[in-house]
């Protein structure tokens, strides 16, 4: 029923207002006509009589001035291709609100829309109208995605495809532009705005290894750009290159968007940083102009150029002249969420509210008289006279592609504010602009692409360089231990030679000796043949003496026996010396056949050993002739002892037969037994001799023995030879791999002494240059003692108090909540004149030290240990901390550890209090933060803080806490390093400047805490219940101080957001301090937040006395 009464678009009051279109079409236009001149009477009643005719059906053809505008299409999408640098205006009507249908109840609306004529009615009065038309008119009805489809999706398919681009919002307070553009739509997909919706096609649309997508989220507040990103950062300037005209931002943050989650965290930063306010027009009432910068930069391939169309196929052709260089298109979509006007009268602004409106209606009329002097093709544009129109110049008579989504309500009781709005809406219609596809070549991949190829072809060369120089030394330690090893072979070879030649002549001496020995042996053989052959002759005799020597037959008998004994014996020993002789003889073959191998292997090698093959040669004949005597002796020797048995068996033969004789001449030899005992003496003594002959030639045969055993010995000794000869002929083929090394490491080795001489020519420009690096130390040693000097003078002229070094503008993070109020400003935001000028002229004192003598040389300064010259340059390095851009270097160069040391170490109250302030400054940052804490740098400020009295050191130290309290990932951390502890300790010293700041980092924290609360990644009791801080806001909520009392109240209403610690507000007397707030606050975004939170949580409502009302 709402919606129906608040938008009338029924068939039967659509064919009602054409039928008042028909009668009088010219009744809109000549009430306009008095306010915007001849042309906007113009532009109106040809929009009248085009939508008359529109109506009716005409079949006459329309004029081709309006043919675009009375096309009753029902697209989704703004047309770009014909007239497509026009700026598109969209209007969008909110509902009523509760308010309006309480106090509109018996008032019609004030507008009328028809959405498939693109058109929509202004009502004067109940008898006159005005009608518009617009690119895209959208109701109450129409969902978030269609709004983004007709107003924003064109401009960010442009961006995609190169051209920059610009979606704004516009209309009065409360009419839902924010919804409408900012909406995060964390609950419902389907509510959400224009931004994430561009932000989703434009990650979707492209490549995260080739393309690039970069944020930044700003606000101009009351003339001040400001970052919502790193909320420290304000007053931004504008550059603008004289050049090409482009706008830049230097010092913004400029965030790389990974996705759409990443996207979405870094809106609920912005948006928790922006400035807003309850009025009475809209409870959340933004009081600055939020503009969302979208860069992107997209790599062409081919199948981007193939879709490009053919306007763009021209422009690439006149950039298409750099061979094979890589081209890219960067654009930039602004998404601009503009803070409502309002009238002071209706929004009861009033204080520092009425501040921000003046502002807000100030950029507000400076864009209306721009987008007028555009609409009227005014030769002078005023964009110079805001800021935001500085920020918007491209946007409107620019080179982008801009797209106009105006608000407004339904209600008859904002008529004017309506009127303005759409009558802005209608004059923003006529500019066009002169869209441009900006693409350009990619020199910086192609640079970054060479970089890298040159410095891997650098590397190869040095690897290469670094391969020769160790192949070069291993070659050399080869040739070397060659060189080594071939004079120690060739020393062995020539003892060796010496040696076996000294072997060769001592087995000719011992062979000599051998042979001599055998001519003896000969000889005696020799004579026990006379000896046997005499002993046959006394056998005859014996023979002819038988008969008469029977008497002495029994005698010889005996004495036979005892010969033949004898004669076994020597027979025995005769065999024993036989088997000797073939065992010799075994001998003599095994060493033959050894010759003979010896000679073969002496044969193969003679090829490779001509030096010693003669001596070889003549030591085996002379060894073959003396084995040939050797076995002709052994063969007589053996032919002898064969005649010899023979004999012996005669000589049995023989003494059978005498003995027979014997027997039977016993009695007629009686006369022969003295001749007989005659012959037996003398054949014993023969005997006797024969056994001795016979022991010498045993003695003998052992002695050859032992002669063959070292003839054994020779011939392994000869074997040997023959393998230290392969050796021989091995270590030829390495002298020869070695001859070959050599020739190569002399080639090599006239390389390395080319290189020799270029290194010994480097070798002196180096020595010029490190004389020349002498020199400048010299030089920097003077400057550095000057430096000294100067620091000297400076302890003198510099203020002794810690108002010497600057704390930065404010010590926390700027607003808590939605209100403006700025915590931690140590040193007040209201200073005199001449305090700034001695601010500023401190300020330049220091960046000119620091520029002459260096950051890294003023942090060992820290490490002084004169006292004196510590102080002073932890003074300079505070001074410099307090600017953003010197905060990365000072961490980069190690100047965070150094502070942290000297809070650690030092027993100095100003080193303590400089140190402490200017940790605080680098607390600033959210990246700093994370160190500080990882570094201990919490539990080092907490002992400061009791270590100490000194109220200024203090003051430091809970500034520096206090901004630690502001990043919510740090609380747990910060807890339990007793920071919590430290800062209500640090309370209790009564001083109002230290309760201030301890005051402020309780209010940080209960912030982050209830920001956390509310979206939903935190839960359960504050941490600030725990350790007592709930009973210090209460006792302290009502203090004199104005700061103190502010930050108190603000960490009330925060910690009262979480229903978990409703039990302990409810004890100590918190829920009586709200409702103090909710009245006696002297802010009213205080008072408003203590209302409503007080308002939604029951708990509370039923506690709530009404006497304290």
């Amino acid at each position: 029923m709402a919606s129906n009464s608040t938008v009338r678009v029924s068939s039967r009051g659509a064919e009602r207002q054409l039928l008042q279109t028909q009668t009088n079409p010219l009744h809109g236009s000549s009430s306009s006509s008095s306010r915007n001149g001849n042309s906007q009477q113009n532009n109106n009643s040809n929009s009248n009589s085009n939508s008359s005719h529109s109506a009716v059906r005409s079949k006459a053809p329309p004029a081709a001035a309006s043919r675009r505008s009375v096309t009753p299409s029902r697209s989704h999408s703004f047309d770009f291709d014909t007239d497509h640098g026009r700026v598109r205006v969209a209007v969008r009507s909110r509902p009523r609100n509760a308010e309006e249908l309480i106090l509109d109840a018996d008032f019609n609306d004030c507008v009328e829309l028809f959405p498939e004529l693109k058109r929509l009615k202004l009502k004067k009065n109940n008898w006159s109208s005005e009608s518009y038309r617009f690119d895209e008119v959208l109701t109450e009805t129409a969902s978030q995605k269609r709004v983004y489809e007709v107003v924003a999706k064109p401009v960010v398919q442009s961006v995609l495809s190169g051209y920059n681009g610009t979606v704004m919002a516009y209309g009065q307070t409360g009419t839902g532009k924010t919804y409408t553009v900012g909406k995060l739509g964390k609950d419902d997909a389907s509510e959400r705005g224009i931004m994430v919706r561009a932000l989703e096609d434009i990650l979707a649309s492209t490549t995260r290894g080739s393309d690039i997508v970069e944020v930044s989220y700003l606000q101009l507040y009351m003339e001040s750009i400001q970052d919502l990103l790193a909320p420290e950062k304000i007053n931004i300037p504008i550059n603008e290159d004289a050049r090409t005209g482009e706008i830049s931002l230097p010092g913004a943050s400029v965030v790389k968007v990974q996705d759409l989650d990443h996207f979405s965290e870094l809106l609920q930063i912005g948006e928790a940083n922006r400035h807003a306010a309850n009025t009475k027009q809209n409870t959340e009432s933004s009081r600055s102009h939020a503009i969302l910068m979208v860069y992107v930069r997209r790599s062409i391939n081919q199948k981007a150029e193939d879709e490009t169309t053919s306007q763009e196929k021209d422009v690439k052709s006149n950039l298409s002249d750099g061979n094979g260089i890589p081209r890219v298109r960067k654009s930039k979509l602004l998404i601009v969420d503009l803070a409502g006007s309002e009238r002071l009268d209706k929004s009861g602004s009033e204080g520092h509210l009425l501040e921000e409106a003046k502002f807000i209606n100030l950029s507000l009329t400076s864009l209306g008289k721009c987008i007028n002097a555009l609409a009227e093709n005014s030769p002078h544009i005023p964009t110079r006279d805001s800021k935001l129109t500085r920020l918007l110049r491209d946007s409107f008579g620019g080179s982008a592609r801009t797209s106009l989504i105006i608000t407004i309500g339904p209600s008859g009781q904002h008529h004017a504010e309506t009127t303005s709005t759409i009558m802005f809406g209608q004059r923003a219609m006529k500019i066009v602009n002169m869209v441009k596809l900006k693409e350009e070549f990619d020199y910086e991949s192609l640079c970054r692409k060479l970089e890298t190829q040159v410095d891997h072809l650098t590397a190869e060369l040095e690897r290469g360089k670094k391969l020769r120089e160790c192949e070069k030394l291993n070659l050399e330690k080869q040739l070397k231990q060659c060189q080594v090893s071939f004079s120690e072979s060739e020393k062995n070879l020539v003892t060796r030679s010496e040696f076996l030649q000294k072997e060769n002549t001592r087995l000719e001496v011992e062979m000599q000796d051998i042979l001599s020995e055998l001519e003896s042996q000969k000889g005696c053989n020799d004579l026990m043949r006379d000896k046997v052959s005499q002993l046959e002759i006394s056998l005859n005799n014996s023979q002819q003496h038988q008969l008469e020597n029977s008497t002495y037959q029994k005698m010889l008998a005996d004495t036979t026996q005892m010969y033949e004994k004898k004669i076994s014996e020597l027979m025995k020993q005769l065999e024993n010396e036989c088997a000797r002789c073939e065992r010799a003889e075994e001998r003599l073959n095994l060493t033959k056949n050894l010759l003979v191998d010896y000679q073969k292997s002496i044969k193969q090698h003679e090829s490779e050993d001509s030096k010693y093959q003669k001596v070889l040669a003549d030591t085996t004949q002379m060894y073959e002739k003396k084995i040939a005597e050797l076995n002709k002796l052994l063969d007589d020797e053996r032919s002898h002892f064969a005649s010899a048995e023979e004999q012996l068996d005669l000589i049995k033969k023989l003494l059978s037969d005498s003995q027979k004789s014997i027997e039977q001449h016993e009695v007629e030899n009686s006369v022969y037994q003295k001749a007989l005992a005659d012959t037996t003496q003398l054949y014993e003594k023969k005997i006797a001799e024969l056994i001795k002959q016979v022991e010498d030639e045993h003695t003998r045969l052992e002695g050859a023995e032992e002669q063959l055993d070292l003839a054994n010995k020779l011939l392994s000794d000869q074997q040997h030879l023959m393998q230290d000869l392969k050796e021989i002929a091995e270590l030829r083929m390495k002298l020869q791999r070695i001859c070959q090394a050599h020739e190569s490491a002399q080639t090599e080795l006239q390389s390395l002494k080319l290189e020799h001489k270029n290194l010994s020519r480097e070798k002196a420009i180096l020595s010029e240059e490190l004389h020349d690096m002498k020199q400048a130390l010299a030089a920097e040693e003077k400057q550095r003692k000057s430096i000294e000097h100067e620091l000297d003078k400076l302890k003198k002229s510099a203020p002794e108090s810690d108002k010497d070094f600057e704390d930065k503008k404010p010590f926390g993070k700027e607003n808590i909540g939605n209100g403006s109020s700025t915590f931690g400003n140590l040193k007040g935001l209201h200073k005199s004149n001449s305090s700034k000028a001695a601010l500023s002229s401190q300020r330049a004192t220091i960046a000119k030290i620091c520029e002459e003598v260096g950051l890294k040389k003023i942090l060992q300064l820290l490490t002084s240990e004169d006292s004196d010259v510590q102080i002073h340059a932890v003074k300079v390095i505070a001074n410099l901390a307090a600017e953003d851009i010197n905060q990365e270097k000072i961490v980069e160069e190690g100047g965070l550890d150094a502070l942290l040391m000297l809070l650690k170490s030092s027993q100095n109250t100003t080193v303590l209090r400089v140190a402490s302030g200017a940790i605080a400054n680098l607390a600033m940052n959210e990246l700093n933060q994370g160190l500080i804490m990882s570094k201990g740098g919490g539990q080092l400020l907490a002992k400061t803080a009791f270590k100490t009295d000194d109220p200024q050191t203090l003051r430091m130290v809970a500034g520096a806490l206090a901004n630690l309290c502001g990043n919510e990932s740090l609380h747990m951390i910060l807890k339990e390093d007793g920071g919590i502890n430290a800062l209500l300790g640090m309370a209790r010293s009564g001083n109002n400047d230290v309760i201030a700041q301890v005051a402020r980092g309780m209010a940080n924290f209960a912030k982050c805490e209830s920001r956390g609360i509310i979206q939903g990644h935190r839960k359960g009791r504050s941490l600030l219940i725990e350790d007592g801080v709930l009973e210090w806001l209460v006792s302290y909520s009502n203090t004199a101080s104005a700061s103190t009392r502010r930050h108190v109240e603000l960490a009330l209403c925060h910690l009262a957001q979480n229903d978990n610690n409703d039990r302990e507000f409810i004890s100590c007397g918190g829920v009586r301090e709200l409702v103090r707030i909710s009245v006696e606050s002297n802010r009213e975004d205080i008072r408003s937040l203590a209302k409503k939170t007080l308002k939604m949580n029951p708990t509370f409502q039923a506690e709530v006395n009404p006497e304290w009302l």
